[in-house]
This record gives C-alpha cells, structure tokens and sequence, in this order.
C-alpha cells in the first residue's frame, strides 16, 4: 500500500494521519490511539512505525517467603484469576516456611553453525585443541563484560549431520540477560573459524534453551493446610501428587499444567522488562529435555509433608534493554528490592511453583472453574457496560442463573437498572 511508503520515517502524529486519511481508522478511534499513547517518545525509542501503547493491567502477588525474605511481587497479565491464584499458592506454602531456592547455574549459550563440512572429525579436532585461543577472541569482542567479571567460559562442539557442526560457546554475562553481548562474541569467534579454518558458517546466533542457566524452588507444606470442605488435607495432597504424576505421563496434560506455571512466571517476567518470548522458548523446550514433553514441576508425598519442586531455565537480566528506559520497569524493580538478576531469577520460578500449586489445588478438590470462573465473570459484566458498582450485582445475578454468556449478561443488567429507577 503507497501511503505507508517509509512509514517508520514519519513522525507519529503523521503515522496517525495516515491511517485516518486512508479510512483504516476513524478520528474517535484516533483519538484512542492518542489517549493511550503515554510516551509516544519512548514508544519510537522501542519499536518500529509506532502508533500507541497497548496497556496490560499489573497486580501484586502477595504471600511471597523467598529464602526468608518477604517479596511484593508485581504481576503484568490480562488473564483473571492469575493473580489471586499465586498468592494463593504462596500463602499455603508459608505455611511451611515459604519456598527456597537456588541458582544452579548462570551461563548463556550461543552456536556458530558451520555447514558443508566435509572432514568433520579433523574439524572438531582442530576447534577443541583451539578451545583457548577462540575464547581469547570472544572475550577480546567484548571487553567491558570481562573487566565486570564476566566473559567467555567454555566451548564444546556437537555433530549434528554428517556435514553440520554446532560449536558452542558459554559466556557468563554477569547481570544481562546477554543476547547482543553473546551475539557480537560469537560473530567474532565464527569470523576467525571463516578466515583461519576456511569454513562455511551457516549463523552465529544465542540459544534460548538455556540448559546452564537453571534456577529451581523447593517447598515443603504440611498436608493438615490443604484440608478443605469435603476433603482432608492427606486426600488433597495425594491427589496432587497424583496430577503431577499426571503431566509427567502425557503431553495431552503437560502443556496445560506447564502453561499454568508460565501464567505466572510471564506476568513476572514482563513486569520484570525482560522477554518473556525467549522464557518460554526455553521453558517449553527443557520440558522435552529427556525427549518426551512433560510438566516441569513435580509434587510428591513425604510422610506428612506435600513437597514440591520446579527446576528450569531462568535468563534474565537486572540491566540493560527495557529495563533501564521504561519507568515502570524500574519500580517494579524496585517493588521486589530486586540486587542482582540470580535473585530475580528465583523469585520468578517461586511464582511459577506458587502457580502451580494453587492450579492443581483447586483441579483436585473445587475444580478449576469455580474461583476462575467468578473472576472471568466480571470481565463479562464489564464487557457488556456495566459500572464499578453494576458489575457484583451482575456477577451474581449471572451466578444464581449458572449464565457465562453475554446475552444474558445484557438481559441481567438491563433488569438490574430498571429495579434501580
């Protein structure tokens, strides 16, 4: 289309224009793109051809013990229920001293693909008697992360065809999630395997598969916390034990719980300013690590005790991208007391535990649609116009007739305002 010839190049009241003229949008639909449009500075910082900011709600989590510290923790998510359910999951495991966690690791991975080899085992040879030289190299690209304590740690090579070769490089990147440090380390690295071992290289590129940043939590809850109604807390624990068996047995299941853990750790992450596009990558592909999709967390019964575990990868960063422009980011930062990307790790897998727990808490016993589905039920008042003090009224009209659709959300609320005159 002509109009958006160098569209990027306009300034954004222009970009904005255009759209009105061309009858993509009308002036009250322009003016909303206006109104929501905070920072429209910051906006054409960030992205390409701007036009406004889309707004996510942020909430707190609440309930957290990590490691005996006490955590407010900022959540930014559009799904009901997500919220409340974490600090849920975190109250009841308070109840047993809160979650402990740990870094297990924290390197990123990045490969330099070489194709149309044609003597692979003297190629890898000569790239493992060059280990040294080539980390020399990488670390020399980047020197600031090397002065900061950082830098390339270790390579490997891998065969992954006949003619294709993956070299792998591990760099500690300090306090950055690290892509375009370990980009930039890797093109330096795959410049001197170009000009010194005369191969092709496909790409230099960073993994999202994180296999040597993992972070893991740990709980322990008394079994007597989880007693509810009709249920003891023994049945309750076993049968979550029972729904982790579950995940780890089918796929079908798996990416449903792991998707439950990712409601949490997401909302975190993007409150965070990291990306929660490569978190998922990564936390989605060491879900298969043993070659079978399976859920990432695992509870069992010990005794007395529910314990429950979450290991995965957790890359990111306390510095550098979003993080240090948008202001929001920084007081969210702030909100969690947050000194060092480890410890924002860990926070972010406690809640993808917490998640989890309040998720199969509430399968096993009330099931999932009784909380759930009251919280989806005010975003169904609210979509079909009713006010701040409308929507408990609606909800529970909707409750009593057992109704989840908008047509009768229309009906109930035109009641609600003809009783009221």
């Amino acid at each position: 289309m002509q109009c958006f010839n160098k569209y990027y190049q306009k300034p954004w009241q222009k970009r904005l224009a255009i759209l009105k003229k061309n009858g993509f949008l009308d002036e009250k639909e322009i003016n909303q793109l206006e109104t929501q449009a905070v920072d429209p500075t910051l906006g054409d910082t960030m992205i390409e051809n701007f036009v406004t900011q889309y707004q996510l709600p942020e909430g707190l989590a609440m309930n957290y013990v990590i490691n005996g510290k006490e955590y407010v923790v900022p959540m930014v998510t559009e799904e009901p229920s997500v919220v409340a359910a974490a600090s849920n999951g975190a109250r009841l495991v308070k109840f047993g001293g809160g979650f402990q966690t740990k870094s297990l690791s924290r390197l990123m991975i990045g490969q330099i693909a070489i194709e149309n080899v044609t003597a692979m085992d003297q190629l890898v040879e000569t790239i493992d008697q060059r280990q040294d030289e080539f980390l020399e190299i990488a670390n020399h690209a980047h020197p600031s992360i090397v002065k900061r304590g950082g830098g390339a740690r270790w390579i490997r090579t891998r065969i992954l065809a006949d003619d294709m070769l993956s070299v792998d490089m591990a760099v500690d990147v300090q306090e950055a999630m690290g892509a375009n440090m370990l980009n930039t380390m890797l093109e330096a690295v795959a410049d001197e395997i170009r000009s010194t071992l005369h191969q092709d290289i496909l790409m230099s590129i960073l993994s999202n598969y994180a296999t040597e940043c993992l972070v893991s939590a740990h709980v322990e809850i008394p079994v007597t916390v989880l007693a509810k109604e009709k249920i003891d807390g023994a049945t309750a624990a076993a049968k979550i034990a029972q729904a982790s068996r579950f995940a780890h047995l089918d796929p079908y299941r798996a990416a449903t719980n792991n998707k439950g853990i990712m409601n949490g750790i997401d909302a975190v992450v993007i409150a965070s300013g990291n990306d929660w596009r490569a978190i998922e990558a990564g936390a989605h592909a060491y879900a298969a690590c043993d070659g079978q999709y399976r859920g990432l967390s695992q509870w069992r019964v010990d005794g007395d005790q529910l314990i429950g575990d979450l290991t995965m990868p957790m890359p990111v960063g306390s510095v550098g991208g979003s993080i240090k422009i948008v202001p929001l980011v920084k007081i969210n930062h702030h909100l969690m007391k947050i000194e060092s990307a480890v410890q924002l790790a860990q926070i972010i897998v406690a809640v993808g535990l917490g998640q989890n727990l309040a998720a199969l808490y509430a399968l096993v016993t009330d099931g999932i649609q009784r909380g759930h589905m009251r919280l989806q039920l005010k975003s169904l008042a609210a979509s079909v116009g009713a006010t701040k003090d409308e929507i408990p009224m609606l909800v529970n009209a909707l409750e009593e007739q057992h109704a989840r659709d908008s047509h009768t959300a229309e009906v109930l609320l035109k009641k609600i305002r003809e009783e009221k005159e």
